[in-house]
């Protein structure tokens, strides 16, 4: 089931999407989505709304260098756990909102990467476990000022800007994450192509190892890494991150306004 969060006139809702029309659910919580939903008998579309994030995470916990290819392209190595960083939740952007380029800095990717949207508190769970804390997954860009974070040598500055963090443009609730194609294409052509199944954790080791650092909260995000092909944005680009089964997220790169 594929479920969005949308700004419909005044109200805040969710609602399940049915190609170009959404059907409104009665739960408003991420916890409350975990327990299933109950559909409302009303029926808006597409044009009728405004695209929010599917959550409101307190946090994004990012995997670095999770597919060998990418590792290869930016010249590391394999790791042997998990290569954990954060953005910040003011970094959250939606569907067809705009990326800004910052003037700090002079290169800017893009990542296209699959989202694991947390549905309940996680804390120390196993592997075999983590099915039952997620509530879905979804599309996500990790932009990154890739000459500030070749320049700091870590990467809170180059990961964090306002806008750094496009996700969406909803959730599956029932898709296996394994075996998805993920497509990043820049005013269409295609700049990344590749699939889950070459991951070197799978996305239930990445919420297992995560718990045994940090509470997951209903909402939360886990940017599990991305496939080769990263490279730079312009203003003026259209960015899309297409995941099969779950759909495409799109944004617009623009300087960044004063």
């Amino acid at each position: 089931m594929k479920i969005g969060r949308f700004k419909w006139g005044e109200r805040t809702i969710y609602g399940i999407v049915k190609g170009r029309e959404i059907v409104p659910v009665k739960e408003t919580k991420v916890s409350e989505l975990m327990e299933g939903v109950t559909p409302l008998d009303e029926t808006v579309y597409f044009k009728e709304v405004k695209f929010l994030s599917p959550t409101r995470p307190s946090k994004i916990v990012a995997v670095g260098l999770n597919y060998r290819a990418h590792a290869e392209e930016m010249g590391k190595e394999v790791p042997e756990e998990p290569l954990l960083f954060m953005k910040p939740s003011t970094a959250v952007i939606a569907n067809k909102m705009r990326i800004f380029l910052p003037k700090m800095s002079s290169r800017v990717d893009y990542e296209g990467e699959l989202a694991v949207v947390i549905g309940r508190k996680c804390r120390k769970v196993s592997p075999e476990e983590a099915p039952d804390y997620i509530l879905g997954y979804s599309c996500f860009n990790d932009v990154t000022a890739r000459d500030l974070q070749r320049k700091d040598g870590q990467y809170t500055r180059a990961k964090s800007f306002d806008t750094f963090a496009p996700y969406g443009p909803w959730l599956n609730t029932d898709i296996d994450p394994m075996g998805l194609q993920i497509t990043t294409r820049v005013n269409g052509e295609v700049k990344q192509s590749g699939n889950t199944s070459d991951m070197i954790f799978s996305p239930f080791e990445l919420v297992s190892f995560i718990s045994q650092i940090m509470t997951l909260l209903p909402g939360d995000v886990i940017a599990t890494g991305t496939p080769p092909g990263v490279g730079p944005l312009k203003a003026g680009d259209r960015v899309e991150v297409e995941i099969e089964g779950i759909g495409t997220l799109i944004n617009y790169a623009e300087e960044e306004r004063e």
